[in-house]
Protein backbone atom coordinates (compact mmCIF):
# COMPACT_ATOMS: atom_id res chain seq x y z
CA UNK A 1 0.00 0.00 0.00
CA UNK A 2 2.88 2.32 0.83
CA UNK A 3 4.56 1.67 -2.52
CA UNK A 4 1.29 2.35 -4.34
CA UNK A 5 0.95 5.70 -2.58
CA UNK A 6 4.53 6.54 -3.57
CA UNK A 7 3.69 5.75 -7.21
CA UNK A 8 0.69 8.07 -7.06
CA UNK A 9 2.58 10.83 -5.27
CA UNK A 10 5.62 10.72 -7.56
CA UNK A 11 3.49 10.03 -10.66
CA UNK A 12 5.88 7.26 -11.61
CA UNK A 13 3.39 4.57 -12.50
CA UNK A 14 3.82 0.88 -13.24
CA UNK A 15 2.32 -0.49 -16.43
CA UNK A 16 0.33 -3.12 -14.55
CA UNK A 17 -1.16 -3.32 -11.04
CA UNK A 18 -2.87 -6.15 -9.20
CA UNK A 19 -4.99 -5.00 -6.25
CA UNK A 20 -6.15 -7.85 -4.05
CA UNK A 21 -6.79 -8.85 -0.44
CA UNK A 22 -9.69 -9.31 1.97
CA UNK A 23 -10.35 -5.63 2.67
CA UNK A 24 -12.73 -4.67 -0.15
CA UNK A 25 -13.17 -1.09 1.08
CA UNK A 26 -9.46 -0.26 0.89
CA UNK A 27 -9.11 -2.12 -2.39
CA UNK A 28 -11.82 -0.02 -4.01
CA UNK A 29 -10.67 3.24 -2.45
CA UNK A 30 -7.12 2.82 -3.72
CA UNK A 31 -8.32 1.62 -7.12
CA UNK A 32 -10.21 4.91 -7.51
CA UNK A 33 -7.22 6.93 -6.30
CA UNK A 34 -4.93 5.18 -8.76
CA UNK A 35 -7.34 5.52 -11.68
CA UNK A 36 -7.93 9.23 -11.00
CA UNK A 37 -4.18 9.83 -10.76
CA UNK A 38 -3.56 8.04 -14.03
CA UNK A 39 -6.33 9.68 -16.02
CA UNK A 40 -8.67 12.65 -15.84
CA UNK A 41 -11.93 11.29 -14.32
CA UNK A 42 -13.85 12.95 -17.18
CA UNK A 43 -11.77 11.23 -19.87
CA UNK A 44 -14.02 8.40 -21.03
CA UNK A 45 -12.26 7.95 -24.37
CA UNK A 46 -9.18 6.37 -22.79
CA UNK A 47 -10.81 4.48 -19.90
CA UNK A 48 -12.17 0.96 -20.21
CA UNK A 49 -13.69 -1.19 -17.45
CA UNK A 50 -14.37 -4.93 -17.71
CA UNK A 51 -16.21 -6.72 -14.89
CA UNK A 52 -16.72 -10.37 -14.02
CA UNK A 53 -15.78 -13.64 -15.65
CA UNK A 54 -15.97 -14.20 -19.39
CA UNK A 55 -13.62 -11.37 -20.39
CA UNK A 56 -11.67 -12.27 -23.54
CA UNK A 57 -7.89 -11.83 -23.05
CA UNK A 58 -7.48 -11.07 -26.75
CA UNK A 59 -9.91 -8.17 -26.50
CA UNK A 60 -7.97 -6.71 -23.55
CA UNK A 61 -4.66 -7.10 -25.38
CA UNK A 62 -6.00 -5.45 -28.55
CA UNK A 63 -7.24 -2.52 -26.49
CA UNK A 64 -3.92 -2.26 -24.63
CA UNK A 65 -2.10 -2.01 -27.96
CA UNK A 66 -4.32 0.90 -29.07
CA UNK A 67 -2.70 4.32 -28.71
CA UNK A 68 -4.49 6.70 -26.31
CA UNK A 69 -6.58 9.49 -27.83
CA UNK A 70 -4.99 12.87 -27.05
CA UNK A 71 -3.79 11.66 -23.63
CA UNK A 72 -0.61 10.37 -22.01
CA UNK A 73 -1.97 6.90 -21.45
CA UNK A 74 -4.89 4.52 -21.73
CA UNK A 75 -6.25 2.87 -18.55
CA UNK A 76 -7.84 -0.59 -18.63
CA UNK A 77 -9.52 -1.98 -15.51
CA UNK A 78 -10.35 -5.65 -14.99
CA UNK A 79 -12.51 -6.31 -11.94
CA UNK A 80 -12.91 -9.86 -10.57
CA UNK A 81 -11.97 -11.30 -13.94
CA UNK A 82 -10.58 -14.49 -12.40
CA UNK A 83 -7.37 -14.14 -14.44
CA UNK A 84 -5.22 -13.94 -11.31
CA UNK A 85 -6.76 -17.12 -9.89
CA UNK A 86 -7.31 -19.29 -12.95
CA UNK A 87 -4.82 -19.96 -15.71
CA UNK A 88 -4.66 -17.29 -18.43
CA UNK A 89 -1.39 -17.91 -20.31
CA UNK A 90 -2.23 -15.40 -23.05
CA UNK A 91 -2.44 -12.51 -20.56
CA UNK A 92 0.51 -13.79 -18.51
CA UNK A 93 2.71 -13.78 -21.63
CA UNK A 94 1.54 -10.31 -22.63
CA UNK A 95 2.03 -8.53 -19.27
CA UNK A 96 5.83 -7.99 -19.66
CA UNK A 97 5.13 -6.39 -23.06
CA UNK A 98 2.44 -3.88 -22.07
CA UNK A 99 3.30 -0.57 -23.80
CA UNK A 100 4.21 2.49 -21.75
CA UNK A 101 1.09 4.22 -23.06
CA UNK A 102 -1.16 1.69 -21.27
CA UNK A 103 -1.82 0.94 -17.62
CA UNK A 104 -3.64 -2.28 -16.76
CA UNK A 105 -5.32 -2.47 -13.33
CA UNK A 106 -6.57 -5.85 -12.10
CA UNK A 107 -8.77 -5.72 -9.00
CA UNK A 108 -9.29 -9.28 -7.80
CA UNK A 109 -10.88 -10.70 -4.66
CA UNK A 110 -9.14 -14.06 -5.20
CA UNK A 111 -5.67 -14.81 -6.54
CA UNK A 112 -3.35 -17.77 -6.90
CA UNK A 113 0.13 -16.63 -5.90
CA UNK A 114 1.57 -19.63 -7.71
CA UNK A 115 -0.19 -18.70 -10.95
CA UNK A 116 1.52 -17.19 -13.99
CA UNK A 117 -0.55 -13.99 -14.06
CA UNK A 118 0.24 -13.21 -10.42
CA UNK A 119 3.94 -13.89 -10.96
CA UNK A 120 3.98 -11.83 -14.16
CA UNK A 121 2.44 -8.81 -12.42
CA UNK A 122 4.80 -9.14 -9.47
CA UNK A 123 7.80 -9.19 -11.82
CA UNK A 124 6.69 -6.50 -14.30
CA UNK A 125 4.44 -4.26 -12.18
CA UNK A 126 3.12 -4.02 -8.66
CA UNK A 127 0.99 -6.36 -6.51
CA UNK A 128 -0.79 -4.64 -3.62
CA UNK A 129 -2.54 -6.76 -0.96
CA UNK A 130 -5.11 -5.06 1.25
CA UNK A 131 -5.42 -7.06 4.47
CA UNK A 132 -8.02 -6.82 7.22
CA UNK A 133 -7.01 -4.02 9.56
CA UNK A 134 -6.28 -4.65 13.23
CA UNK A 135 -8.37 -3.23 16.06
CA UNK A 136 -6.07 -0.30 16.76
CA UNK A 137 -6.05 0.81 13.11
CA UNK A 138 -9.84 0.57 12.90
CA UNK A 139 -10.24 2.60 16.09
CA UNK A 140 -7.93 5.31 14.74
CA UNK A 141 -9.86 5.40 11.47
CA UNK A 142 -13.24 5.67 13.23
CA UNK A 143 -11.92 8.36 15.60
CA UNK A 144 -10.45 10.31 12.70
CA UNK A 145 -13.73 10.19 10.79
CA UNK A 146 -15.72 11.34 13.83
CA UNK A 147 -13.28 14.14 14.67
CA UNK A 148 -13.55 15.52 11.13
CA UNK A 149 -17.26 15.93 11.90
CA UNK A 150 -16.54 17.51 15.32
CA UNK A 151 -17.55 14.41 17.30
CA UNK A 152 -16.00 12.14 19.89
CA UNK A 153 -16.65 8.68 21.31
CA UNK A 154 -15.80 6.89 24.56
CA UNK A 155 -13.68 3.72 24.56
CA UNK A 156 -16.52 1.41 25.68
CA UNK A 157 -18.82 2.87 23.03
CA UNK A 158 -16.13 2.32 20.39
CA UNK A 159 -15.85 -1.34 21.43
CA UNK A 160 -19.63 -1.79 21.25
CA UNK A 161 -19.66 -0.17 17.80
CA UNK A 162 -16.91 -2.44 16.44
CA UNK A 163 -18.53 -5.50 17.99
CA UNK A 164 -21.63 -4.70 15.94
CA UNK A 165 -19.83 -3.91 12.69
CA UNK A 166 -16.96 -6.38 12.75
CA UNK A 167 -13.71 -5.54 10.96
CA UNK A 168 -15.23 -4.97 7.51
CA UNK A 169 -14.38 -1.34 6.66
CA UNK A 170 -17.17 -1.07 4.10
CA UNK A 171 -19.69 -1.98 6.77
CA UNK A 172 -18.04 0.35 9.30
CA UNK A 173 -18.23 3.21 6.78
CA UNK A 174 -21.98 2.63 6.25
CA UNK A 175 -22.69 2.43 9.98
CA UNK A 176 -20.62 5.57 10.65
CA UNK A 177 -22.72 7.47 8.12
CA UNK A 178 -25.87 6.37 9.96
CA UNK A 179 -24.39 7.44 13.31
CA UNK A 180 -23.41 10.87 11.98
CA UNK A 181 -26.90 11.47 10.60
CA UNK A 182 -28.51 10.29 13.84
CA UNK A 183 -26.37 12.34 16.22
CA UNK A 184 -26.59 15.52 14.10
CA UNK A 185 -25.32 18.48 16.20
CA UNK A 186 -24.35 16.47 19.29
CA UNK A 187 -20.60 16.25 19.99
CA UNK A 188 -20.46 12.87 21.77
CA UNK A 189 -21.60 9.57 20.27
CA UNK A 190 -23.12 7.46 23.05
CA UNK A 191 -23.73 3.76 23.56
CA UNK A 192 -27.46 4.47 23.23
CA UNK A 193 -26.81 5.98 19.77
CA UNK A 194 -24.93 2.88 18.66
CA UNK A 195 -27.66 0.56 19.92
CA UNK A 196 -30.36 2.71 18.31
CA UNK A 197 -29.05 2.89 14.74
CA UNK A 198 -26.22 0.43 14.14
CA UNK A 199 -27.33 -2.87 12.67
CA UNK A 200 -26.02 -6.03 14.21
CA UNK A 201 -24.31 -8.45 11.85
CA UNK A 202 -26.05 -11.72 11.14
CA UNK A 203 -22.73 -13.34 12.04
CA UNK A 204 -22.91 -11.64 15.44
CA UNK A 205 -26.29 -13.22 16.09
CA UNK A 206 -24.89 -16.56 15.01
CA UNK A 207 -22.05 -16.02 17.50
CA UNK A 208 -24.58 -15.15 20.21
CA UNK A 209 -26.62 -18.21 19.32
CA UNK A 210 -23.60 -20.51 19.57
CA UNK A 211 -22.66 -18.79 22.82
CA UNK A 212 -26.12 -19.70 24.10
CA UNK A 213 -25.58 -23.28 22.92
CA UNK A 214 -22.25 -23.57 24.75
CA UNK A 215 -23.89 -22.12 27.86
CA UNK A 216 -26.60 -24.81 27.54
CA UNK A 217 -29.13 -21.96 27.35
CA UNK A 218 -31.53 -23.66 24.98
CA UNK A 219 -34.29 -21.08 25.30
CA UNK A 220 -32.00 -18.20 24.29
CA UNK A 221 -30.45 -20.24 21.45
CA UNK A 222 -33.87 -21.02 19.99
CA UNK A 223 -35.06 -17.42 20.46
CA UNK A 224 -32.04 -16.16 18.54
CA UNK A 225 -32.74 -18.70 15.81
CA UNK A 226 -36.32 -17.42 15.63
CA UNK A 227 -34.94 -13.85 15.36
CA UNK A 228 -32.75 -14.85 12.43
CA UNK A 229 -35.71 -16.47 10.67
CA UNK A 230 -37.76 -13.33 11.31
CA UNK A 231 -34.97 -11.33 9.67
CA UNK A 232 -35.65 -13.47 6.56
CA UNK A 233 -32.37 -15.32 6.89
CA UNK A 234 -32.63 -18.61 4.94
CA UNK A 235 -32.14 -21.61 7.24
CA UNK A 236 -29.46 -23.02 4.94
CA UNK A 237 -27.45 -19.81 5.22
CA UNK A 238 -27.80 -20.01 9.01
CA UNK A 239 -26.61 -23.62 8.86
CA UNK A 240 -23.66 -22.57 6.70
CA UNK A 241 -22.71 -19.91 9.25
CA UNK A 242 -23.05 -22.38 12.15
CA UNK A 243 -20.82 -24.81 10.25
CA UNK A 244 -18.32 -22.03 9.56
CA UNK A 245 -18.33 -21.09 13.25
CA UNK A 246 -17.68 -24.65 14.43
CA UNK A 247 -14.92 -25.05 11.83
CA UNK A 248 -13.39 -21.81 13.07
CA UNK A 249 -13.56 -22.99 16.70
CA UNK A 250 -11.96 -26.28 15.69
CA UNK A 251 -9.08 -24.43 14.00
CA UNK A 252 -8.61 -22.10 16.97
CA UNK A 253 -8.67 -25.06 19.36
CA UNK A 254 -5.82 -26.69 17.44
CA UNK A 255 -3.80 -23.47 17.15
CA UNK A 256 -4.29 -22.71 20.83
CA UNK A 257 -2.99 -26.16 21.71
CA UNK A 258 0.11 -25.45 19.62
CA UNK A 259 0.77 -22.20 21.50
CA UNK A 260 0.27 -20.03 18.42
CA UNK A 261 0.62 -16.26 18.91
CA UNK A 262 -2.76 -14.53 19.15
CA UNK A 263 -2.35 -12.20 16.17
CA UNK A 264 -1.55 -15.19 13.95
CA UNK A 265 -4.51 -17.09 15.35
CA UNK A 266 -6.84 -14.22 14.49
CA UNK A 267 -5.45 -14.01 10.95
CA UNK A 268 -5.68 -17.77 10.38
CA UNK A 269 -9.27 -17.93 11.61
CA UNK A 270 -10.32 -14.75 9.80
CA UNK A 271 -11.60 -12.99 12.92
CA UNK A 272 -10.88 -9.43 14.10
CA UNK A 273 -8.23 -9.43 16.86
CA UNK A 274 -10.54 -7.66 19.31
CA UNK A 275 -13.05 -10.54 19.04
CA UNK A 276 -10.52 -13.35 19.47
CA UNK A 277 -10.98 -13.58 23.25
CA UNK A 278 -14.65 -14.51 22.91
CA UNK A 279 -13.90 -17.20 20.33
CA UNK A 280 -11.21 -18.70 22.56
CA UNK A 281 -13.63 -18.69 25.49
CA UNK A 282 -16.06 -20.74 23.38
CA UNK A 283 -13.25 -23.13 22.42
CA UNK A 284 -12.54 -23.90 26.06
CA UNK A 285 -16.05 -25.29 26.46
CA UNK A 286 -15.34 -28.07 23.94
CA UNK A 287 -12.78 -30.78 23.42
CA UNK A 288 -11.24 -30.99 19.96
CA UNK A 289 -13.14 -34.23 19.33
CA UNK A 290 -16.45 -32.61 20.29
CA UNK A 291 -15.83 -29.80 17.81
CA UNK A 292 -15.07 -32.32 15.06
CA UNK A 293 -18.34 -34.08 15.89
CA UNK A 294 -20.22 -30.78 15.71
CA UNK A 295 -18.80 -30.12 12.23
CA UNK A 296 -19.76 -33.65 11.13
CA UNK A 297 -23.31 -33.14 12.42
CA UNK A 298 -23.57 -29.87 10.49
CA UNK A 299 -22.44 -31.57 7.28
CA UNK A 300 -24.92 -34.41 7.88
CA UNK A 301 -27.78 -31.94 8.46
CA UNK A 302 -26.86 -30.16 5.22
CA UNK A 303 -26.94 -33.46 3.32
CA UNK A 304 -30.31 -34.47 4.78
CA UNK A 305 -31.89 -31.18 3.78
CA UNK A 306 -30.43 -31.20 0.27
CA UNK A 307 -31.54 -34.79 -0.36
CA UNK A 308 -35.05 -33.98 0.80
CA UNK A 309 -34.98 -36.20 3.86
CA UNK A 310 -35.63 -33.25 6.18
CA UNK A 311 -36.96 -29.70 5.96
CA UNK A 312 -34.34 -26.94 6.22
CA UNK A 313 -35.89 -25.09 9.18
CA UNK A 314 -36.37 -28.30 11.17
CA UNK A 315 -32.88 -29.58 10.33
CA UNK A 316 -31.21 -26.49 11.80
CA UNK A 317 -33.55 -26.43 14.81
CA UNK A 318 -32.76 -30.04 15.70
CA UNK A 319 -29.05 -29.28 15.51
CA UNK A 320 -29.46 -26.32 17.89
CA UNK A 321 -31.60 -28.37 20.28
CA UNK A 322 -29.04 -31.19 20.37
CA UNK A 323 -26.09 -28.98 21.22
CA UNK A 324 -27.88 -26.68 23.64
CA UNK A 325 -29.42 -29.55 25.62
CA UNK A 326 -26.25 -31.43 26.40
CA UNK A 327 -22.55 -31.52 25.68
CA UNK A 328 -21.79 -32.75 22.15
CA UNK A 329 -21.11 -36.47 22.07
CA UNK A 330 -18.52 -38.22 20.00
CA UNK A 331 -19.50 -41.11 17.77
CA UNK A 332 -18.47 -44.57 18.86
Amino acid sequence: MKMLMEDIKSRRFQRVYLLTGEETYLRNQYRKRLRDALLDPEDTMNASVFEGKGILPGQVIDLAETMPFFAERRVIELQDSGFAKNACPELADYIPNIPETTCLILTESEVDKRGRVYKAVKKSGRVVEFKRQNERTLERWVLGTLKKEGKNIREETMQAFLQRTGADMERIDRELEKLLCYTMDREVVTLEDVEAVCSEQTENRIFDMIQAVTDRDQKRALNLYADLLAMKEPPMRILALITKQFNRLLLLKALSGQGTEKQRMAEAAGVPPFALGKYLAQCRRYTEEQLRQAVEDCVEADERVKTGRMGDQLGVELLIVKYSAEAPRTKR
